[in-house]
């Protein structure tokens, strides 16, 4: 499955357009983690507990947009856009949002 966020795949023809594919996915962060980030907020620095959560987040919403789109028929996705947004009292939890078009693509 070829995934992009450009709306052609060179040296590729798309021979099929199937829809739009979408997923969502929202995570929370522990309370240990919001604890070490303020540390970080305050003195400075990379929080490395929050960055891994939003990568696990990404990597999830992809995921199931791949699975949406194979159930569409599809063997690639172009356009992909990816959006975030914190939920939640304190912002702790973290809402990623992933669309594209499903396409049938050939040499």
């Amino acid at each position: 499955m070829i995934l992009t966020t450009t709306v052609a795949i060179e040296g590729k023809r798309i021979t099929e357009y199937k829809g739009i594919v979408t997923s969502e996915v929202i995570i929370g962060a522990n309370f240990v983690k919001d604890i070490f980030a303020s540390f970080r907020d305050f003195f400075g620095g990379r929080s490395n507990s929050y960055e891994n959560v939003l990568k696990e987040a990404k990597s999830e919403a992809l995921r199931e947009l791949t699975q949406n789109a194979v159930m569409m028929g599809a063997n690639a996705i172009v356009g992909i856009d990816l959006d975030y947004e914190t939920l939640g009292q304190r912002g702790s939890m973290l809402m990623v949002t992933a669309s594209g078009t499903a396409v049938k693509i050939e040499d």
